[in-house]
């Protein structure tokens, strides 16, 4: 299979006064095109500062990012750049939404295609497609805002869909849900992944894996394993991490965060 993402031993340090702290250590993997890859472990162990490093929004202390066969920092070594790369080839939905408030369901979600000098027609078009097919086409003249945070998240899924990325990138999008909302949206992307779409999901919640084709597990800025198939299934299970890191890491992972 051909690569989306490939991760080439990263590392991110940040200076905290005087003392630098190394975020990210040596972290390196690959993202194939059609997977549904997702980015797991505790609050505090680096998975939002990976996956900013991974979007181009926040510059790896060394090592390289690959979206597409594009070097992140070095082709795209300007941030307007990788800005208009990331409107054209990845769509983002986020624990808590942004919304333009002034503007209507439709509207917020047509925006990033008149970002991109779609015509308004078009674009409204185009909305209306990507809301039917999260099944909120009823609420296109409501305000975001008016809507629970389960629709929401829907809109925000179709607002990502807007214009065929070639990549979804989720963080933590259920971090807000109740159990259900939270559980219909994961089965929205597993039907995304299952139409070809490439997702990059990270979450602290274990009760996610089950989704996924991939799992990536990060504990203190380290990648501690890359589980496909068997072992994955084996990580859902419990058994893998019981085995290696004891029952003691496994209640870290879940209730940390």
């Amino acid at each position: 299979m051909d690569s989306i993402i490939r991760v080439d031993n990263i590392c991110k340090s940040f200076l905290l006064g005087v003392q630098e702290t190394q975020i990210l250590k040596n972290i390196s993997f690959t993202v194939e095109k059609n997977d549904f890859l997702i980015i797991f472990g505790p609050s505090g162990c680096g998975k939002s500062t990976l996956l900013h490093t991974m979007l181009g929004l926040e510059p790896p202390s060394s090592g390289d990012v690959y979206i597409l066969e594009e070097n992140l920092y070095q082709n795209k070594s300007q941030e307007d750049d990788r800005s208009e790369f990331r409107k054209r080839h990845i769509g983002m939905v986020y624990q808590q939404a942004n919304w333009i408030r002034a503007l209507s369901v439709m509207e917020n979600v047509a925006f990033p295609l008149t970002l991109l000098g779609m015509s308004s027609v078009d674009s409204a078009r185009k909305a209306w497609e990507m809301l039917a097919k999260v099944s909120m086409q009823n609420w296109i003249n409501h305000k975001p805002t008016e809507l629970s945070g389960g629709q929401q998240q829907k809109i925000a899924l179709a607002r990502a869909l807007i214009n065929d990325p070639e990549l979804i990138v989720a963080d933590e999008p259920t971090g807000n849900l109740d159990f259900e909302s939270g559980q219909e949206l994961m089965k929205m992307l597993v039907d995304l992944s299952s139409q070809g779409k490439t997702i990059v999901m990270v979450t602290h919640d274990l009760e996610y894996l089950k989704y996924c084709k991939t799992a990536v597990r990060i504990f203190d800025g380290k990648i501690m394993g890359i589980y496909r198939g068997a072992e994955k299934d084996a990580l859902v299970s419990g058994g893998d991490i019981q085995t290696k890191r004891g029952n003691n890491e496994i209640n870290s992972l879940v209730h940390q965060g």
